[in-house]
């Protein structure tokens, strides 16, 4: 019955629907029975956080910091807010998401559309009873030239460093003009050696994490590492979208009426664990992961977990396979520990 609606659409109804639990009696604990999967074997630390379980929604459902509680009735452990800018912006011109049912995929060129970072810490600092771990994922405006974009990034890092648990920086989104151009290694390193600079004057540690493209080539792979390990960054998110359409099995000329933006679902879960795989065997599984992308079954859920991935995400998959999707992976982990 969602899929009727256009995706945005059903988004803002979904997030809608979400928002107005919080003022009707009953309904977040029929949500919980329904949805969450609680066990003391799930618990995991993960770059000095505690999470009750591996599973969290990925940035993008809840750019604006709306629903991030409701989203812990869902059964998810931790949700990235974002990707939250300085400023607010619309993002790119609509229609600009497009559902791909065939192919259990997505298409997107949303465009870091959000409220601007002072109306997210206004929702968070409003917030009485955080019932799950929330990271930020920051990036920088769209109007922003690239030699400016380290300002942008320590703006809404230090809006934000008192309201979320950990960070995320995102260089990779390819619904940005010319924004994968800072994953080169000199902007890399610049940008985060100015938020670990920041960083030093906080009383509290936040974790530092970069999300990185699933088009880079294992050598500029290799460069970001180098940086990681340079600069101390506490860990990798992997992987964005893709500007790739191999695995869709649409036609050449359909493919070119939908246009730009960044491939999500089924098509890019080999791409994904290839990467996870990779990025684990380099760092000799030392480094914490964050692995998203193409996680649409139980069994992608925990091929993503033996690929080397300390926790995983989930938000095309979590579309797909509609709110128990949560559940089902945390019973399969709890059976999974049971066999072994």
């Amino acid at each position: 019955m969602l899929f009727i609606f256009q995706p945005e659409t059903i988004h803002h109804i979904v997030v809608g629907a979400l928002n107005a639990t919080r003022y009707i009696p009953l309904s977040r604990i029929a949500i919980r029975r329904c949805c969450r999967f609680n066990h003391k074997s799930l618990k995991r630390e993960v770059f000095g956080l505690s999470f009750d379980n591996p599973v969290g929604m990925a940035a993008g459902f809840d750019k604006n910091a709306l629903v991030f509680n409701q989203l812990a009735d869902m059964g998810f452990a931790f949700v990235e807010i974002g990707t939250v800018t300085p400023l607010a912006q619309d993002g790119n011109p609509k229609p600009r998401c497009f559902r791909i049912t065939g192919d259990s995929a997505l298409i997107n060129r949303m465009g870091f559309n959000n409220d601007g970072v002072e109306a997210a810490v206004k929702r968070l600092r409003n917030c009485k009873s955080r019932k799950l771990i929330v990271g930020g994922n920051i990036g920088k405006n769209t109007l922003t030239d690239n030699q400016n974009a380290v300002k942008d990034y320590v703006k809404a890092f230090k809006a934000l460093y008192d309201y979320v648990d950990y960070f995320t920086v995102n260089l990779s989104c390819p619904n940005v003009c010319n924004l994968q151009a800072l994953q080169n290694k000199d902007m890399l390193e610049k940008i985060i050696r100015a938020l670990i600079a920041e960083r030093r004057y906080r009383d509290q540690y936040k974790p530092i994490l970069i999300k990185i493209s699933p088009d880079l080539s294992f050598e500029q792979i290799d460069d970001a590492l180098y940086i990681i390990r340079e600069t101390g960054i506490d860990g990798v998110v992997a992987v964005n979208t893709s500007t790739s359409r191999e695995g869709l099995t649409l036609s050449p000329e359909y493919i070119q009426v939908l246009g730009n933006g960044g491939l999500s679902g089924k098509p890019l879960t080999a791409r994904a664990l290839e990467i996870v795989r990779y990025i684990s065997e380099q760092t000799s599984g030392q480094l914490p992961i964050i692995g998203v992308g193409g996680i649409m079954t139980v069994d992608d859920a925990l091929a993503m977990l033996d690929a080397g991935a300390s926790l995983i995400q989930l938000y095309t998959g979590y579309i797909y396979q509609g709110p128990a999707f949560v559940k089902k992976i945390l019973k399969a982990l709890i059976q999974l520990k049971i066999k072994n």
